[in-house]
This record gives C-alpha cells, structure tokens and sequence, in this order.
C-alpha cells in the first residue's frame, strides 16, 4: 500500500514549492528534504542501522543510523531531534548534533525501483554508549552494527552488498573521515 504520508516538495534552493505524498514523491523522483545522523564512537567507528526487509526503499541493508524526512513546516535540526529519539532512544542535546553538510542525493533502489530526489542535512553525533544499548524501532529496523570508519573503504564484495550502495561511495567515505575530527 503506497504511503500516504504529506511531504514538501522542494526546488533546487530549498524552497517549498508544494505538496504530494511520500508514495507519490518517491515514485516521480520529486525533490524533498530528508536528514541522516551517523553516530560515530569515540573508538573511530560509525553506527549503521540495519533496515527492515519490508522497507520500501533499500530493505535488509545498512544505512545511516538515523534517517528521516522532513515534515511539512519542520526544520532540519527538528526532524533530526524527532527521528534520533524514535530510531535510537536517545534524546540529543541539539548542541551536539553537528551539521556537517547538507546536499543534493538522488538514488533508485534497484530492488523496488523507487527513486529518492533529496536535499540531505547530514549531521553527525558522537555516540558514547554500547551499540546494544540503542532502541530498535519496532517494524522499521533490524538492529545496529558499528563498523571501524577505516575499514569501510576495503571491504570485500561479499560485506559490500550489505550496504546501501551510495554509503560506499568516495564522497562518503570522506564524509566519514571528516567525523573522526569530532572524536579528537
């Protein structure tokens, strides 16, 4: 059943410019906003979430720890307060979330050939606590893995196809290397 759930669509500047539903904006590839928060650990590591196999996009792979769209009049910093709590159990201090880029992504998912047209605030927590210890959200993730940031760029092909595709890329993988700086 296609989510009927209100979106914003947005233009190319980040400015509402009407209204659809989630089905409906990943079916057309319409632009809306969206935000990912990586918990990285003080030991240098990112925690992935692993999704639920009966996601409409990317189901049984890992992903961002947190992630979410922004609803209609909310901000970026909001929604990321809201999902990190739903997602995680963890309630953020705002001041320690950190911004670290916001960006334009646009992906398909091969297996259900739904397309994913976001403008992404991309934001980074220093995680202090055990992996175990974060909250499941019931019917929308499997669990949590922390993978050493280093090792994400050699991993073998096998381990590759446990990850959204895009998370692997260089500019990522950057991103990533860039998080270790909050942990110095």
């Amino acid at each position: 059943m296609p989510d009927s759930r209100i979106l914003e669509i947005v233009d190319e500047n980040d400015r509402v410019i009407g209204q659809a539903t989630r089905g409906e904006i990943h079916e057309k590839g319409l632009l809306h906003r969206e935000i990912h928060i990586w918990f990285v650990t003080p030991k240098g590591e990112i925690v992935f979430q692993h999704r639920a196999k009966d996601k409409d996009t990317f189901p049984d792979l890992l992903d961002a720890t947190v992630g979410g769209h922004v609803e209609p009049g909310d901000s970026y910093e909001k929604t990321a307060i809201k999902e990190m709590e739903e997602e995680t159990g963890v309630i953020p201090n705002p001041a320690d979330l950190h911004l670290i880029l916001t960006l334009h992504k646009r992906s398909e998912d091969p297996a259900t050939k739904t397309i994913n047209n976001t403008i992404r605030a991309q934001y980074a927590y220093v995680y202090h606590g055990d992996v175990r210890d974060l909250k499941i959200e019931e019917g929308k993730a499997l669990g949590f893995e922390a993978r050493p940031i280093g090792s994400l760029g050699h991993l073998s092909d096998e381990d590759k196809k446990k990850f959204i595709y895009l998370i692997l890329r260089p500019d990522m993988l950057d991103l990533f290397e860039k998080m270790k700086a909050l942990i110095k």
